[in-house]
């Protein structure tokens, strides 16, 4: 066992030398490295959510399991937050807000993080919009560029900001945060967009939710902004074959992949997201105090 100082408590680790991504040659040393290096820029995004963890105990090639509840043998230092759920009631939720504690919980094989949209004490009240575009084959995420650039401009021309990330596999996240909405006024607004481009792009887009229609267009996926669901947290791991990233993007960076018809270079590993971060910050930063009031929708 080793232990390394994150802020002022010991956070022992254990098994560093377990292989978690094998095709990779990434370890669980090498998980909790990164979440221990990139956690001043993932932990504001974290820190006041509701947290969901997927847990890898063999890596990813093995069996998995999700995470709510906060662990009844954890650290004393490791705080908690209640948060209501339709399936299971009153839920204690372990709060993410330091190093050590985004190190304690990547020593116990958590892989994937994924907040839900309000912050506690404000359940009904969402941060954030989300669309997560996904593309069915033979679509990529050439296609979803293309429609997050449609919904970047259609949100602009509303008046709205809109900020994109990848989502760690094929697919791109939009978000647009928000300030005195409800869950039916996001999930419907949403709605409303999804199904405005499906009609203007009926071969390019879908917004329904039968696999059978998603082949060869991108998904519009509006149905997350619910109380229950959660997104994937900027900056997490996702369980794949490499240890890819759940990574904010410039739209310039968007446009640019676009043009040269290059997006696999917006697909980033573990170790490009950290040389991002050192070069370029968090790309969103603002995401966490940009307020924006949804607009009728026209």
């Amino acid at each position: 066992m080793t232990t390394i100082i994150a802020a002022r408590d010991q956070v022992p680790l254990t098994n560093l030398d377990k292989m978690f991504y094998p095709e990779a040659r990434f370890t669980k040393g090498d998980l909790v490295d990164y979440y221990d290096r990139i956690s001043p820029v993932m932990v504001p995004h974290l820190a006041s959510h509701p947290v969901t963890v997927i847990r890898y105990p063999d890596g990813v090639d093995g069996l998995s399991f999700f995470e709510k509840r906060a662990p009844a043998k954890r650290p004393p230092w490791l705080k908690t937050m209640r948060a209501s759920s339709e399936r299971f009631g009153a839920i204690e939720f372990p709060v993410i807000d330091s190093r050590q504690a985004l190190v304690w919980m990547a020593n116990r094989a958590a892989i994937e993080f994924h907040t839900y949209l309000f912050r506690q004490r404000a359940e009904q009240r969402p941060l954030m919009l989300v669309f997560d575009l996904d593309p069915g084959a033979p679509a990529t995420l050439r296609e979803c560029l293309d429609i997050g650039i449609v919904i970047r401009d259609l949100l602009h021309d509303l008046g709205l900001q809109t900020f994109a990330k990848t989502s760690g596999g094929k697919g791109l996240h939009l978000v647009v945060p928000v300030q005195g909405a409800s869950f039916d006024d996001t999930k419907h607004f949403a709605r409303q967009v999804a199904e405005l481009l499906a009609r203007q792009e009926p071969r390019r887009v879908t917004s329904a939710m039968a696999k059978a229609q998603r082949s060869g267009r991108v998904f519009i996926d509006w149905s997350q902004n619910d109380h229950g669901k959660t997104t994937a947290c900027a900056y997490t791991l996702r369980a794949r074959t490499r240890p890819t990233v759940s990574t904010p993007l410039a739209w310039e960076e968007i446009e640019r992949a676009r043009r040269r018809f290059t997006p696999e270079r917006l697909v980033f590993d573990a170790h490009h997201v950290l040389r991002r971060v050192d070069e370029m910050g968090d790309l969103f930063a603002p995401v966490l105090t940009t307020r924006q009031r949804l607009p009728k929708f026209p």
